[in-house]
């Protein structure tokens, strides 16, 4: 049950991540049949504001399910385990609008990037991958206390596992800095 629900999750996170870092090959060819870059700068934003908002009630949708199952929580269990997950996802997407402006900004200056600005976007990458890794630890002593070691592990290692998932299908879609092919 545990990988069937794993790799729902993965081909859903997938498809998701490459529908939004998508955008940027559609944009190019955009670009490419004449519109003005204004403009296609405008939809850029627009149609990735869109498929952001869109994959994260899907991708929102499926953790918690594969949550649900995975901890197999007692409604004891469950007052307790959801308040604080709830919490910790809230805090974890306000960190994501902080990775996708960074995505954003890299999918629009990676031919052509200076080192200053690479060192820039790099510095914003390893700092949220640290205010994430302090979250999940937060979240993980919230746990442990609410609901004990194992549980607080069981949380641990598959929402570990599920950012890992998303981590892969993000960093596999980007292109890759300094390079001129979309």
């Amino acid at each position: 049950m545990i990988k069937s629900c794993a790799i729902k999750f993965a081909v859903l996170a997938g498809l998701g991540f490459a529908s939004v870092l998508g955008v940027r090959a559609a944009l190019a060819q955009d670009k490419a049949a004449g519109q003005s870059a204004a403009a296609g700068a405008s939809n850029q934003d627009q149609n990735i504001q869109e498929y952001v908002a869109l994959l994260r009630k899907d991708v929102r949708s499926q953790k918690s399910a594969v949550m649900s199952q995975v901890m197999q929580l007692d409604p004891d269990q469950a007052a307790k385990f959801w308040p604080i997950y709830r919490d910790y996802d809230a805090a974890l997407t306000k960190l994501n609008d902080m990775r996708v402006a960074n995505i954003q900004e890299y999918t629009r200056s990676y031919t052509n990037i200076t080192d200053a600005k690479a060192d820039e976007l790099v510095h914003n990458a390893m700092s949220y991958q640290k205010q994430r890794a302090e979250l999940l630890a937060q979240s993980y002593d919230k746990m442990k206390q609410a609901l004990g070691g194992i549980t607080a592990a069981r949380f641990l290692m598959v929402e570990s596992q599920m950012l890992l998932i998303i981590d892969l299908q993000i960093d596999s879609s980007l292109p890759i800095v300094g390079s001129s092919q979309d």
